[in-house]
């Protein structure tokens, strides 16, 4: 036989690479079955889109079954999507009080206690645009990464102000 010949380390190293291909050839069809339903969904999204006026009340990442939508949307829910965050919006829509879920890329650009123009497909809001706009676009605040929290945290609580960032000429 062909194996005869190869030491035990070789043998191991021809099984590990067939299954590796297997698992890429695998990961490649899901992907494509994949791709096929997320672009189906979108098209379904795009012609059941609508534009409504509402009043964003708040907003916040929550547990999907923490985020106050009816029990029958929560039991058709996916089961590891229920413990999942979303970006939440809560949002006075006429005279109702609606939770819908966000996009995550406009999350941070809709602003709180504020009538917005929105679209909306479904549940899922898709776009925003601010009905009284201010003087400029809504810019997402800044994210602080890991040291700069922990220096704002000491200066805070030894009282120190906080350090200027100064631009070098």
């Amino acid at each position: 036989m062909i194996l005869e010949g190869l030491s035990t380390f070789g043998i191991v190293m021809i099984v590990i690479t067939v299954i590796l291909l297997i698992a890429a050839v695998a990961l490649y069809f899901l992907g494509k079955n994949a791709e096929k339903k997320q672009a189906e969904q979108t098209a379904a999204m795009e012609a059941n889109k609508q534009v409504v006026s509402m009043l964003v009340i708040d907003k916040k990442k929550v547990r999907f079954k923490d985020a106050g939508f009816p029990q029958s949307v929560v039991d058709q829910a996916p089961k590891l999507s229920r413990f999942m965050k979303v970006p939440a919006v809560k949002a006075k829509v006429g005279p109702q009080i609606i939770t819908f879920i966000a996009d995550e890329k406009i999350f941070d650009s809709i602003p709180i206690k504020k009538e917005v123009k929105a679209t909306i497909s479904g549940m899922y809001i898709t776009g925003v645009k601010e009905l009284r706009a201010t003087k400029g676009p809504v810019e997402p605040p800044k994210k602080k990464g890991f040291f700069k929290k922990a220096v704002d945290k000491l200066q805070e609580s030894t009282g120190a102000k906080p350090l200027e960032n100064k631009k070098k000429k």
